[in-house]
């Protein structure tokens, strides 16, 4: 079983050891993945008190499914190639100040009632003019402070400095 010092040390340099291109071109029998949908912490206790927009404060229902998903899925033999996580992560979390998502390939946002929707355009391919990249976020006890950075830009000159002094 891999450590989770392992499991992270995988990614690097945009590629993922143990499934690249050059190892998996060609076909070498049949594999299988695990595709999960919609922890959606929040939903659960929402869904009971049937208070869809206004519950949704208390998360230990969908904690203790995740991790017996991950304790499940970790047992598996043999193991499966790759596990991916769709669909809605969050449903409510108390104090949230901003959304993040992706799917629209390109940077976007909005605002309303005090919480921004915050859309970061893609590691691939691009539908605008906003480069290949991430965004990357800082949380202190008072700030939420997220910026755009391609990848570029992270590779060349890392987090901008700003970002970083507020982690001091």
């Amino acid at each position: 079983m891999a450590t989770e010092e392992d499991m992270f040390l995988r990614a690097k340099d945009r590629s993922y050891r143990g499934l690249t291109e050059d190892e998996d071109k060609k076909w070498s029998g049949p594999f299988y993945f695990i595709q999960a949908a919609d922890p959606q912490l929040g939903l659960m206790k929402a869904w009971k008190m049937g208070d869809c927009d206004g519950g949704g404060d208390e998360w230990d229902d969908e904690v203790r499914l995740t991790r017996q998903l991950v304790q499940a899925v970790n047992r598996l033999q043999p193991r499966p190639r790759f596990m991916v996580l769709c669909g809605d992560l969050v449903h409510a979390m108390p104090g949230v100040k901003a959304v993040f998502s992706g799917h629209y390939h390109r940077n976007a946002g909005a605002s309303h009632d005090g919480l921004d929707m915050v859309v970061s355009s893609a590691v691939g391919c691009q539908l605008g003019t906003d480069p290949h990249g991430v965004r990357i976020v800082v949380v202190t006890g008072d700030r939420l402070v997220h910026r755009y950075h391609s990848l570029d830009q992270l590779s060349e000159k890392g987090v901008d400095e700003d970002l970083m002094n507020l982690l001091a």
